[in-house]
């Protein structure tokens, strides 16, 4: 049967049978989207990022490197996926219509996309997203005309960063899974073993614990090799009386609470201790002033003045806190918000973020400890358990 077959037939048995949250909570952020479109003048917004789609329809495929995108008027949501893809948004979008694309006739996007805009005087893209294809938005632009469209990234990020109690329920599940999967691993740390054993361990106890596909695999690196962030583990041997840093986050119904930790394979020397102690200041200070009304730049400023003395030994990224919910491969981070100087935006209830305090001497070895924090009335409460302590891994 060809795609449209096999679309009729899952859509008369397993039409919306995954459908993470209940349809109230879809029509509660579509209510949200479509006020902010009306107060920014919009007729239409055409979105392309995954977790943007995800968060109004429930759409989630693990094939997020071909074409997809979202139409929002006031009146209907179309979503257009490839025809490979039309059986999971049949089984996990609530849209009023799908529109299937044969994937290697590229020449099919276009059409309908036409034919749904061309109504609409204004249309707003997300520029910076990682889903807007070059090739499709200058198709749309050369046919109904560059001035229609207008950036409008902020319309549904505005509304992302704050998590509604259904979506703390899916992170807090995120955490504890999280947590079982670090705590698994770092026990099982052992001078002799690689990093990819440990990566292993790790992966292992997240996927039997109940994690998804994750956004970004376990990250497990040692010694000198965690002076340099974001490499990950390449089958290095474990050394006796060395640091051992660890990365995870569990997916649930795509949302991300992630958490590192550090251990090493013996006694902490003074460095390793002094710069734990560090990082834990910079976290009590982030999560008092992550307040309501207070602005993410207080919170920036807060933690560097304690990193300040200190700032020509370590390398850090300046980025604080990011938030983070529902994401896809190849991050976790959710990109509507990080705490960091200069960032105007003010504090909300349950935002929620993750602080990823890793202090990197570079060329020799790195600290990092952090949680994932819901901000509250009383500043960020974590959802995650760290204990903050260097773990003493066997000998």
């Amino acid at each position: 049967m060809d795609y449209h077959h096999y679309r009729t037939a899952l859509a008369e048995t397993l039409a919306q049978s995954e459908l993470p949250f209940p349809a109230a909570e879809y029509q509660v952020r579509l209510e949200k989207v479509r006020k902010g479109m009306a107060e920014h003048g919009l007729d239409a917004l055409l979105l392309t990022d995954p977790a943007d789609i995800n968060y109004l329809t429930g759409y989630h495929t693990f094939e997020v490197s071909v074409h997809a995108c979202l139409v929002c008027t006031q009146a209907r949501l179309v979503l257009q996926v490839a025809s490979i893809e039309t059986g999971a948004a049949v089984v996990t979008a609530r849209v009023d219509e799908i529109i299937g694309y044969r994937w290697e006739n590229l020449d099919e996007i276009t059409t309908p996309l036409v034919d749904l805009l061309s109504p609409c005087s204004k249309i707003g893209i997300d520029g910076w997203s990682s889903g807007l294809r070059f090739g499709v938005i200058d198709a749309l632009m050369q046919t109904i005309g560059r001035e229609r469209f207008s950036e409008a990234g902020t319309v549904v990020d505005a509304i992302r960063i704050v998590k509604s109690p259904a979506e703390l329920e899916m992170l807090q599940e995120s955490a504890r899974i999280t947590a079982l999967g670090l705590e698994t691993a770092v026990q099982s740390i052992r001078p002799g073993m690689t990093d990819n054993d440990i990566a292993a361990v790790g992966a292992k106890a997240l996927l039997e614990n109940g994690s998804e596909f994750m956004s970004l695999q376990p990250i497990v690196t040692s010694g000198h090799r965690i002076g340099v962030i974001h490499v990950n583990h390449k089958r290095r041997v474990i050394q006796p009386n060395e640091p051992v840093f660890l990365e995870f986050g569990a997916a649930y119904q795509r949302y991300t609470a992630p958490m590192m930790r550090t251990a090493v394979t013996g006694t902490p020397n003074p460095a390793l201790s002094a710069t734990r102690d560090l990082c834990r200041s910079l976290f009590e200070a982030l999560c008092d002033a992550m307040r309501p009304g207070n602005t993410f730049n207080t919170a920036a400023q807060a933690a560097d003045a304690l990193l300040a003395p200190q700032r020509d030994q370590y390398f850090f990224s300046g980025v604080f806190g990011y938030a983070v919910g529902a994401q896809f491969p190849p991050s976790w981070v959710e990109g509507t918000g990080f705490i960091a100087k200069e960032q105007a935006r003010a504090f909300e209830t349950n935002m929620v973020f993750h602080l990823p305090l890793c202090l990197r001497v570079p060329g020799q070895w790195g600290v990092g400890i952090s949680d994932t924090v819901v901000v509250t009335e009383n500043g960020a409460k974590p959802l995650t358990n760290n204990d903050w302590q260097l773990f003493e891994a066997g000998s």
